[in-house]
């Protein structure tokens, strides 16, 4: 058997082994996202997130969801609804399949060309053989090789499911539409892989079909996905790559080199460049020796002229350790826009009148001193303490100010530009007076009162008859022809029915105005 003549040297293309599909041991896999994963994303959620399920005969029924492929569909439409091989309808049933894929125009992609994509994501896997500290590589003067994966950009789509759903009644129909309109709108799929927002525009109202004698209830709907695909590989060239960073960067005679291809432009706290030169010819220096110069908040050791004729090493530093979970000290610090602080990103800014505006609460356990202390318009309950001073409460004769508890007074109240210096119990006896309705009448001449009298504080004459006024259906009652008498809780008006002229009736409406308790 003739073999293929092998492609010389000279014409044979570098091959990034990254790009082939076997990394041998490498426990880091392809990236892929197709079409079935989409699939495979909505039954997950449907059957493990939704979990739509019925109440027939007092038991609770899962209700199965089913991809119908494209013979199963075409009976459905045909017939409305799915039996199974004994030609009994199943019901009930929720039943999808995949109706278009277009391509997302809001999330345009241009890759080119496929085989050699321009858009892509870099990430270093944390820790691996290749990456771990040991004194060997120090000594040698050896960096970390870092590990370093390239996944290509996806495609962007827009996906359209068609879904079919029966039921036996309205009522579980109701039950499912209800699930599944509270899940739309979020991101379906599993968790810890690829999730897809997905959005459902309408539904049709539920249908009554009747088959064999048999009632069902059908809803349609359509389920539109927004989804991203990217293929394991193509044509032979895997996605994903790999890639290790050099250990060490050795630069010969007659060589340029630009350093910021070597470091990259990303702050890094502390840099190390290593160069040396193979002096095993007898070449000699750098045609053009450069000079690293510290700059302002930089510190460079060894900084000074290099002319590659002996290995030199630059160690360059920024002083302070500026890590997030570090305490960095500047002696003072301008923003352009807003300062932001904390984890939650705590705003301060200056407005466009001047003035400080902070994004949230402020908790000071300090004191406050302020030339000038204004209150908003909107703040509608405040407490103020002055250790000495006056306080004053409003502005306006309008303003009501409301106390809840007791108010205790110290000193003078001045009401209305009189002084008030105390409250005597004559003072309250005085204003005592309260309007109370008989409870009750005894024929011919009595009426009762759930009420109890004030009792005049001593100085002041007895209460008696004479510190009310009583009226009978809304006419006054002589006081010559009334007596009252205080029987524990009960207060009795008794009544000359001879003097008044006329008797009392059960229906009289009686009324006293006068000095009772409360």
């Amino acid at each position: 058997m003739a073999r293929k003549k092998p492609i010389p040297r000279s014409a044979r293309k570098e091959i990034n082994r990254g790009r082939l599909r076997s990394r041998g041991t490498d426990e880091v896999k392809n990236i892929s996202v197709g079409l079935m994963d989409i699939d495979a994303a909505i039954m997950f959620y449907f059957n493990n997130v939704i979990k739509p399920t019925v109440l027939e005969n007092d038991e609770t029924i899962k209700v199965p969801l089913m991809y119908s492929n494209p013979e199963r569909w075409n009976s459905i439409q045909k017939n409305g609804y799915l039996v199974d091989n004994k030609k009994q309808l199943i019901i009930p049933l929720i039943v999808f399949k995949r109706n278009s894929i277009s391509k997302d125009e809001n999330l345009s992609v241009d890759k080119l060309d496929p085989l050699n994509p321009k858009l892509f994501y870099t990430f270093q896997k944390k820790y691996s053989k290749e990456n771990r500290y040991d004194n060997f590589a120090v000594q040698q003067g050896l960096n970390k090789t870092k590990e370093l994966y390239t996944v290509g950009v996806p495609d962007y789509v827009t996906l359209e499911y068609e879904f079919i759903v029966w039921t036996s009644y309205t009522e579980q129909m109701n039950k499912i539409i209800e699930k599944i309109i509270w899940s739309e709108g979020s991101y379906w799929g599993e968790d810890g892989k690829f999730k897809f927002r997905t959005s459902i525009d309408n539904y049709t109202d539920a249908s009554e079909l009747s088959v064999n004698s048999e009632r069902i209830i059908k809803t349609n709907f359509t389920v539109t996905l927004k989804g991203y695909l990217i293929p394991e590989e193509f044509n032979n060239v895997v996605t994903t790559q790999k890639a290790l960073t050099p250990k060490r960067i050795l630069i010969g005679d007659d060589v340029s080199v630009n350093l910021t291809d070597l470091v990259g432009t990303k702050d890094q706290r502390d840099v190390k460049i290593t160069v040396s030169k193979d002096t095993s010819g007898g070449g000699g220096g750098l045609e053009n020796p450069f000079n690293i110069i510290a700059g302002t908040g930089l510190s460079i050791g060894g900084a000074g002229q290099f002319d590659g004729r002996n290995t030199k090493t630059f160690t360059f530093n920024i002083g302070q350790d500026v890590g997030t979970d570090q305490t960095v000290t500047f002696s003072a610090v301008t923003a352009s826009n807003a300062l932001h602080i904390g984890p939650s990103s705590f705003e301060i800014k200056q407005r466009d009148d001047g003035k400080a505006q902070v994004s949230t609460d402020w908790v000071v356990q300090g004191d406050i001193i302020a030339e000038n202390y204004i209150v908003s318009s909107s703040i509608t309950h405040m407490t103020t303490s002055f250790s000495s001073g006056s306080t004053a409460f409003g502005d306006t004769l309008d303003d009501a100010h409301d106390f809840t508890g007791s108010l205790a007074i110290t000193g003078s109240l001045t009401l209305n530009g009189s002084e008030i210096t105390s409250v005597t119990d004559a003072d309250l006896y005085q204003r005592k007076c309260f309007v109370k309705k008989a409870t009750s009448i005894t024929i011919p001449s009595t009426a009762s009162f759930t009420a109890v009298t004030a009792s005049a504080p001593s100085g002041l004459t007895a209460t008696s008859e004479d510190d009310f006024i009583f009226f009978i259906n809304g006419q006054y009652m002589e006081h010559d022809a009334l007596t009252i008498q205080q029987a524990g809780s009960t207060f009795h008006l008794i009544v000359n029915t001879s003097s008044i002229g006329y008797d009392l009736e059960s229906d009289d409406e009686v009324i006293a105005w006068g000095k009772f308790n409360s």
